[in-house]
């Protein structure tokens, strides 16, 4: 099968792993990137000592990694060390109390309880009910393609019975009453870029799939990960190129057969696999114009796009021992905040925030005796009017101040460096439509088969394993999404 050219074009880590599953294949792989080094938004900054990753710092589903190790007969663990984290994520409160959500159950529930007792006993509800919709939504749907409504029509009985209609908040409020544990154990859509008020209680499942598996931090980072991922495939005979800005898909009689570069290279392949904003594909690169629609109800002018992220990173000449390696920090205004970003997309004054600390786990993150952060914003996305180039500074320093006033005394005598990137940064270094952190939102009507599909419907070469594509946002959606267009070209292949 090494007849079969397969192009990759994006090496975030769906590009990856759908380089790495094709390669497995059989077929001859190349990967192209338009960034000097591969992992998409999961880059490195290094800065005066500290070093900072840009993407995904959550890592859980670690086998959708070993998986791919596998397929070469090598262990990943040669090469890998994810080691578990306790707590899992630390919530700062708006009325300066703190929850801690452990790898024990036990444990969170004692921590539940300090809040309400109730509330502890109906965990074990909240959990039950996750893993019915875990059951269903990741193990049964996560890596099934879907190509037809018909396939949806058949899982409509699945998503009746789960309740699914519901949104996040209204699935968790079912079973906890406390404001604070309830905004803590609805905020798992917001690491797939969805408002947890508006998005479809499927995506709770990422509460028991945190159960099922932990919650890790890569030793070195997401740039280590990025780097074996990369020895993995250059040591299979993956051809990959960096620096190359494909500009045009061209495509004829439902095949698409070409993609060109800003500079004027060719390439010519049998597949194509994106790994990118499946709305810029369709918008900007293929030619001639294809515009698809994501479904009969919903045009293209009508997406729902995820929030945009404004992200600090800083580093500081003191630690901070008391900081979890992840941090939630919220504002009193949960839901009216989300709904000012998510739907007003207006930028208020407070904010909600998230916290990594990776030199609570790994000193090689900065100089000795110093802390590197990274802080990550929800704010909204370049549908609004915000002007980024004022506004930037202003938030920067805002939220060094709260930080300052709660739970980083004295940061601002403290910061030995800082930079940040806002939602012109994702327009413009990875080619975002307006800038979103995550694709089109995970809103019911944008999701399995409302999504966009794998393999386009018209022409039938093109595969999209990405944020914006079933299963959706996130690592293990995106390594997910990579095993999906592995099985339809195995069924392909098998024709």
């Amino acid at each position: 099968m090494s007849d079969i050219k397969t192009l990759v074009i994006g090496g975030g880590f769906g590009g990856i792993a759908a380089a790495i599953r094709c390669k497995a294949l059989g077929h001859d792989v190349t990967l192209i990137d338009r960034l000097p080094e591969l992992g998409g938004r999961a880059q490195v900054i290094e800065s005066n000592g500290y070093k900072y990753d840009t993407g995904p710092t959550v890592i859980t589903a670690p086998f959708l990694f070993k998986e791919l190790f596998e397929l070469f007969n090598e262990n990943i663990d040669d090469y890998i060390e994810f080691r578990p984290l306790e707590p899992w994520y630390r919530f700062y409160f708006h009325d300066s109390t703190t929850f801690d959500y452990s790898s024990s159950v036990e444990k969170t529930k004692k921590e539940i309880s300090r809040f309400s007792k109730d509330d502890a006993n109906a965990y074990d509800e909240l959990l039950e009910e996750s893993e019915k919709i875990f059951n269903v939504g990741f193990t049964d749907l996560s890596d099934k393609p879907f190509l037809s409504f018909w396939s949806m029509i058949k899982q409509i009985p699945h998503l009746l019975k789960l309740k699914s209609y519901r949104s996040v908040s209204d699935m968790v409020s079912k079973h906890i009453k406390n404001p604070n544990i309830q905004s803590a154990f609805s905020i798992h859509p917001l690491l797939v870029g969805g408002n947890p008020f508006t998005t479809t209680s499927i995506y709770s499942l990422i509460h028991f799939l945190e159960r099922k598996w932990g919650v890790f931090f890569c030793m070195g980072g997401t740039g280590k990960l990025v780097k074996e991922l990369k020895d993995l495939m250059i040591r299979n005979g993956i051809n990959i190129i960096l620096n190359q800005d494909i500009v045009s898909v061209e495509h004829k009689n439902q095949i698409a057969f070409r993609a060109t570069t800003s500079n004027g290279t060719q390439y010519c392949f049998d597949n194509l696999v994106f790994n990118g904003d499946p709305p810029f594909f369709y918008k900007n690169l293929l030619q001639p114009k294809n515009i698809k629609l994501l479904n009969p109800i919903v045009p293209d002018n009508l997406l729902s796009y995820s929030m945009g992220l404004f992200v600090l990173f800083i580093g500081t000449k003191k630690r901070y021992n008391d900081i979890a390696h992840h941090t939630i920090w919220l504002t009193k205004r949960f839901k009216n905040l989300l709904n000012d970003i998510f739907e007003k997309k207006i930028l208020t004054k407070d904010f909600s925030l998230y916290i990594h600390r990776p030199t609570a786990t790994d000193n090689s993150f900065a100089p000795v005796d110093c802390d590197s952060f990274y802080v990550l914003c929800p704010v909204p996305n370049l549908k609004s009017n915000i002007n980024w180039s004022s506004e930037g500074e202003k938030l920067k320093d805002n939220i060094i101040t709260e930080l300052e006033k709660t739970i980083m005394p004295d940061l601002k005598d403290n910061i030995d460096d800082i930079s940040y990137m806002t939602p012109e940064n994702f327009k413009n270094d990875y080619k975002s439509m307006f800038g979103a952190g995550f694709s089109i939102a995970p809103k019911f009507y944008q999701s399995a088969w409302f999504r966009y599909h794998n393999q386009d419907s018209n022409i039938k070469n093109i595969y999209f394993s990405a944020a914006g594509s079933h299963p959706g946002a996130g690592i293990p959606g995106v390594l997910s999404s990579a095993k999906v267009v592995e099985n339809i070209l195995k069924r392909k292949n098998a024709a």
